[in-house]
């Protein structure tokens, strides 16, 4: 008797709800302002609202070349996309009215539109990113004190994908800095970041020459991976401010495209792994159950065998072990290997 009823939890609990709808938070937009013009029509605002949040998403997960994949996409198709939107008002300034929307984009639509156009998304877990912009001119550095990129990082083309941290000053690192002056980008991150080696890094070399076209180095540690770029920025006809803008908008953009194409996802090669959840007491599948429907990467969970004392998962996910492992410790899922077995615990 005791197994039938676990066999009917199991049911109710797992297979019911093969499928596991997550928050998907990364396929939400929110606060879209969409101001109200004359007589137009809820719909209308509303259509606006939807293609601009549907830009917006598409800019937050997307590389630029695959962006490009979705050119000549309908808006009826966009439309379509959209699982649901919440709608509010608010008076701006010199009390101009606007809509306020908040749009959730269904995560099975978004995968077969990507899976269809051969496109990869970026899933960013860790969006802290330890940075510090170093002004080269005239042949003097300039790390905190008369340097325009450190004192204005944060002032331009701020974003949700990246938080950009600027180290307070520090002794330590004027010595690194000035011991290694003939070639910085040869200077190991992790003696510059020693308080933050295990986050995510950038060292930027702003050098100017006064020429048409000025080149910053960037050297920037992803996920335990380094990376040097060079950058050419245009000088146009730009004064001595808007130039300087411009760099940390493009130092961004390539920064975050650097940070996006290392945290990629691609949709057409899941992967799977069984694991061996003890069963103490019946909450724990309702529990397991209602964690795992936090977590996006997580595409499916059947159930492969059951008995009284546990059950064998099968969970299909998206991206690498590495980040679902986190995904799950977040949760407060702890998964663990044991002589080519994994094991699953709730905390």
């Amino acid at each position: 008797m005791k197994t039938y009823k676990l066999f009917i939890i199991i049911l109710v609990v797992f297979l019911k709800t093969g499928n596991v709808l997550s928050d998907n938070k990364i396929f939400n937009v929110n606060n879209i302002e969409i101001e109200k013009r004359g007589k137009a029509s809820y719909e209308a605002l509303a259509n606006q609202a939807i293609k601009k949040g549907f830009n917006l998403l598409i800019e937050k997960i997307l590389l630029t070349e695959d962006s490009k994949k979705l050119i000549g996409l309908k808006f009826s198709q966009i439309k379509e996309l959209v699982k649901y939107y919440q709608v509010s008002d608010k008076i701006g300034k010199k009390d101009v009215k606007k809509t306020v929307y908040n749009i959730s984009f269904d995560k099975d639509k978004i995968h077969s539109l990507f899976y269809k156009r051969s496109i990869s998304y970026s899933d960013i877990g860790d969006k802290e990113l330890f940075i510090l912009p170093i002004l080269k001119n005239n042949d003097q550095f300039f790390i905190y004190n008369q340097n325009y990129f450190y004192n204005n990082w944060n002032q331009y083309y701020n974003n949700e994908l990246i938080e950009f941290i600027l180290p307070l000053e520090n002794i330590e690192i004027i010595q690194n800095v000035n011991l290694n002056k003939k070639n910085l980008l040869n200077l190991d991150l992790n003696n510059l970041f020693e308080e933050y080696s295990k986050k995510n890094l950038a060292l930027v070399l702003i050098e100017i020459k006064n020429r048409n076209e000025e080149k910053i180095y960037l050297k920037i540690k992803i996920l335990g991976k380094e990376i040097v770029r060079n950058i050419n920025i245009k000088r146009l006809n730009l004064n001595k401010e808007m130039l300087n803008i411009k760099i940390i908008t493009e130092v961004k953009k390539e920064i975050i495209n650097i940070v996006k194409s290392h945290n990629l996802i691609d949709i057409r090669t899941p992967s799977f792994l069984n694991a061996q959840l003890n069963i103490n007491k019946k909450s724990n599948l309702v529990e397991l159950n209602s964690r795992l429907k936090k977590i996006d990467l997580i595409e499916k969970i059947y159930v492969q065998e059951f008995n009284s004392k546990f059950i064998i998962v099968k969970i299909r996910y998206l991206g690498k072990l590495d980040k679902i492992i986190k995904q799950l410790e977040d949760q407060k899922i702890i998964l663990k290997l044991t002589n080519d077995q994994w094991s699953i615990r709730i905390i």
